[in-house]
């Protein structure tokens, strides 16, 4: 049986756990975590079959990366909701309709999250409303220009890796049909 989790770092977006279990052989054993409130990333496609993507600042990894818009659920906030409120905060696109296409964890050997893919259609323009510190341009690309972005290595970021790869999977799927 695990013992409950020690807090040893709490941030204003996750915080940072060490918990002990029983190994194996029944010798215990601390592991360190991130628990996470989770997020949504939203996958927004437009009637042509173009996608929108952001480059987004990422202080992490010191660079600018090519990713679909996403965000950290806010406490309670159903994920859907978190969906619409940063695909308009990112991007300063709405949708008219979500539909979630799949969930995952993005990491997790150290990481709690859990990751809500949504799948944006009927998008219209609007002015995005950046958190401060944001640095995020909005790209268009068609699906194939993102594609070809994914086999050239130039997408990094793993939430837009499964989210393009994914619905690339059901675009085949409906092509063989």
């Amino acid at each position: 049986m695990p013992d409950a989790p020690e807090e040893l770092l709490t941030t204003r977006r996750f915080r940072v756990v060490r918990q002990t279990e029983p190994d194996r052989d029944g010798q215990p054993h601390a592991r360190e975590y991130l628990v996470h409130p989770g997020a949504a990333t939203i996958l927004p496609i437009f009637s042509d079959g173009r996608v929108l993507m952001i480059r987004n600042r990422r202080i992490a990894v010191g660079g600018t990366l090519l990713e679909l818009p996403a965000g950290t659920l806010d406490p309670g906030e159903p994920p859907a909701t978190t969906a619409h409120r940063e695909l308009i905060e990112e991007t300063g696109y709405r949708a008219e309709e979500l539909k979630l296409l799949c969930e995952f964890h993005t990491s997790p050997g150290i990481l709690s999250e859990r990751m809500y893919l949504y799948l944006a259609t009927g998008l219209t323009a609007g002015a995005a409303a950046l958190e401060p510190g944001e640095q995020i341009e909005t790209v268009i690309y068609s699906w194939d220009e993102a594609l070809a972005m994914v086999d050239r290595g130039e997408v990094h970021d793993g939430k837009s890796l499964v989210g393009l790869m994914f619905y690339d999977r059901i675009l085949r799927k409906l092509n063989d049909q």
